[in-house]
């Protein structure tokens, strides 16, 4: 298909009715929605495969769904950081930001850099990007020491006082996917936990909870990754 093809498409599949619900059940506030959901997103991206010209193409016509299909189509090979700082101040909900910074962020070269850079950044959904793609960094690199973890838990704890939604939630499932990749980081977020625990205020409380919750189930998966080191 072609750019034409592709947004007639889409607005064959568009449905108001789901953005409206979208917004209510999901939070989820979107300019120039057609209201399509994610699976079917996923399908059409299937038929499209990659395709890097069509997928700057669909991100550069403002139609919401258009750019989360651009994040389901872009080769991540050739991503380059001018983009990804052209595409990261656009976002304004926590799906977008979440589709980007899985999709294509967490599985880049310049995954670890942004982490860093953008976990100081004041927009609300540029800071979440750090913390979204630090989760999802964790199963995208499998070969990486724990010592990359590691060095985000100070990320961790600093952005731990922000109380914004989207930046707490993510922050908390950072801290979560750490400690899900192996036994050892598995300990050291707990620990982490309890210390945002101290910290006493409210969104560093939260998410040491929460986290301490999710990670002590009985039934909580950990991983072994890297699995040349880390095995049962």
């Amino acid at each position: 298909m072609n750019y034409q093809e592709v947004i007639e498409e889409l607005h064959k599949l568009a449905n108001p009715d789901k953005v409206t619900f979208k917004k209510q059940k999901f939070g989820v506030v979107a300019h120039n929605s057609l209201g399509i959901y994610h699976k079917d997103l996923k399908e059409l991206a299937k038929h499209l495969k990659k395709n890097n010209t069509l997928a700057i193409q669909l991100f550069d016509s403002n139609i919401y769904e258009a750019r989360l299909l651009c994040s389901k189509i872009f080769d991540v090979k050739e991503l380059k950081e001018e983009l990804i700082e052209s595409w990261v101040v656009t976002f304004d909900n926590w799906e977008i930001c979440d589709s980007f910074s899985m999709g294509l962020f967490a599985k880049s070269k310049f995954a670890i850099p942004k982490i860093y850079e953008w976990s100081t950044r004041e927009n609300e959904f540029e800071k979440r990007a750090a913390f979204a793609t630090m989760a999802a960094y964790c199963m995208a690199d499998k070969k990486a020491e724990n010592e990359v973890f590691e060095n985000f838990f100070p990320l961790i704890v600093k952005a731990s006082n922000d109380n914004r939604l989207y930046v707490k939630k993510a922050v908390n499932w950072a801290l979560r996917s750490i400690g899900k990749r192996n036994k050892d980081l598995h300990q050291q977020a707990i620990s982490v936990s309890k210390e945002l625990l101290a910290l006493n205020t409210k969104s560093a409380m939260w998410i040491g909870k929460d986290a301490i919750n999710q990670l002590t189930k009985p039934k909580v998966n950990i991983l072994d990754y890297p699995r040349k080191i880390y095995r049962p």
